[in-house]
C-alpha cells in the first residue's frame, strides 16, 4: 500500500472535517502502519554491494538507527570478504561441504546467516554456541563456513535479531560491546589453534621474512571498531537523556504538559 492510498484511507475514516486531534490520530495511525511494514532485514544484494538505495522507510530512522543499519551491512560484507579469503587459503574446507564450487559454499553460508537457517554441520547451534563448537577439537566440518556463520549470527543476535533498524527498535549497547569482545577472542583463538601435528587449523595472517600478510587482522579489526563506535553512540544517547533530565531538575524547569 503506497502513501497516497494510506492517506486516503485515513481521511475516509472521518465523516466530518478533521479536527487537530483527528489529524494527530491520523498521522499516528499512518506512522504505526508504516513502521509495521518496515523490513527487519536488509536484502542480500545490498549487503554484497555494501551500499543500498534510498528508501522511503528511512524517514522512520533516527541517525543512530541509520548508523546501526549501515554498520550491520558493512560488518556482514566484511565477514563475507573474510570467508572468501579464508576459503581460498584453505580450499580443503569448502570441499568438505560436498558443494561443487567455492561460490556455492559461500552462498550457502550467506543465506543461512541472512535467513536465520541452521547449517547442517552445526545442528541447531548458532551465535555463541556455534562459535564455541567451531573452535573446538570436536568439530570436524567446514571450519571456515561454520566460523563465519557463527560470527554472523552472533552479530545479528547482539542487535536484537535484526539487520535493519527503526525508531521502535531498541539496541542494547552492552550486547554490542560483548559481540566486539567475542570477535577479538575468536580471531585470536583461530590464529593460535593448531592440530596435533602443529599445523594451524586455518591459514590466515602470515608473518615471515618473505611475507607479511595481516589483511585478516585488519578486516576483523574493522568489525570491532564499528561495533565499539556504535556502543559509544548508544551509551551517549542514553547518557544525554539522563543529563537532560538532571538539567531540568537542576534549573527547576517544568516539564511541558502539551
Amino acid at each position: 500500500m503506497d502513501w497516497m492510498t494510506l492517506l486516503a484511507t485515513a481521511t475516509r475514516r472521518h465523516a466530518k472535517p478533521l479536527t487537530e486531534a483527528g489529524v494527530r490520530r491520523g498521522l499516528l495511525w499512518l506512522l504505526v502502519l508504516a513502521l509495521s511494514g518496515c523490513a527487519t532485514h536488509q536484502d542480500h544484494e545490498s549487503i554484497l554491494g555494501n551500499k543500498s538505495a534510498v528508501k522511503p522507510a528511512e524517514f522512520f530512522q533516527t541517525h543512530t538507527d541509520r548508523m546501526a543499519t549501515i554498520g550491520m551491512r558493512n560488518n556482514l560484507n566484511t565477514l563475507y570478504r573474510l570467508m572468501d579469503k579464508l576459503y581460498r587459503r584453505n580450499p580443503r574446507e569448502w570441499r568438505k561441504t560436498g558443494l561443487p564450487t567455492l561460490e556455492a559454499a559461500e552462498q550457502q553460508v550467506q543465506m543461512a546467516i541472512e535467513q536465520n537457517r541452521p547449517l547442517p554441520e552445526l545442528g541447531e547451534r548458532k551465535d555463541v554456541a556455534a562459535l564455541s563448537y567451531t573452535l573446538s577439537v570436536d568439530y570436524q566440518g567446514d571450519r571456515v563456513g561454520g566460523f563465519i556463520y557463527a560470527l554472523g549470527t552472533m552479530l545479528i543476535t547482539a542487535h536484537g535479531g535484526r539487520t535493519e533498524f527503526y525508531m521502535t527498535d531498541e539496541l542494547d549497547p552492552q550486547f554490542i560491546h560483548n559481540a566486539a569482545r567475542n570477535i577479538e577472542k575468536a580471531t585470536w583463538l583461530l590464529a593460535s589453534r593448531n592440530d596435533l601435528k602443529g599445523n594451524p587449523w586455518l591459514l590466515s595472517n602470515e608473518l615471515s621474512p618473505d611475507v607479511r600478510n595481516l589483511s585478516f587482522a585488519v578486516e576483523f579489526g574493522k568489525i570491532v571498531a564499528r561495533l565499539d563506535l556504535l556502543t559509544d553512540v548508544l551509551d551517549e544517547r542514553y547518557r544525554r537523556l539522563g543529563v537532560s533530565y538532571a538539567q531540568g531538575l537542576l534549573f527547576m524547569n517544568f516539564l511541558p504538559v502539551q
